[in-house]
């Protein structure tokens, strides 16, 4: 299949497609971080080159409910925020996965499908995730590491939620953990 990985800039994601066989390309504004296909640029150029299936990370900078206090402030850019996350899910690709944080795309376009976990998928944490699938079945987990998780203290339960500020702050946040890219790899890689 030939699988874009659209605002991704780690290449996990692709490269866990990649090792099962496809041709998969990330798209994001910066460079990647693991060699390979990678288009820098938008996204929103290469949604028509043929995709059969698109894993799209859209920032969740003025979505995630989690700066909630700033969104009066952010009314604007909020707007163009949703306007994207329309433009990838909505777009011709027949196969759509589109992951966000707990987010206004919930109330302002529609609920998600899915919601998952790292601790699902072999990693003893938290950072919960919404998948909103479109042509795609759910995630089945990989493995229940939720008891691990929670005999963690809770700045470790969920570390990513706890770490401290720093100009890359943002980066290691949205990063998706390899279980759930190889989850999606091996699932939807092979689904009809």
């Amino acid at each position: 299949m030939k699988i874009l990985i659209a605002c991704e800039f780690s290449g996990i994601v692709r490269e866990a497609f990649k090792k099962l066989g496809h041709d998969a390309w990330s798209c994001d504004l910066l460079p990647t971080e693991i060699p390979g296909q990678h288009i820098q640029g938008d996204v929103l150029e290469h949604l028509l080159d043929g995709w059969d299936m698109m894993i799209a990370h859209p920032p969740c900078t003025h979505l995630a409910v989690s700066g909630a206090m700033h969104f009066k402030r952010k009314a604007v850019v909020q707007a163009e925020a949703l306007d994207f996350v329309r433009a990838l899910l909505f777009c011709s690709i027949p196969k759509i996965c589109l992951e966000n944080p707990v987010s206004v795309i919930s109330s302002k376009i529609r609920k998600p499908d899915q919601i998952i976990q790292p601790y699902m998928f072999g990693h003893a944490e938290r950072k919960t995730t919404c998948l909103w699938l479109k042509g795609l079945p759910k995630l089945i987990p990989t493995s229940d590491l939720k008891a691990e998780n929670l005999a963690k203290p809770k700045n470790k339960q969920n570390p990513l939620h706890y770490l401290p500020p720093s100009p890359d702050r943002w980066k290691k946040r949205s990063i998706t953990y390899q279980g759930i890219a190889e989850a999606m790899a091996n699932q939807w890689g092979n689904s009809p």
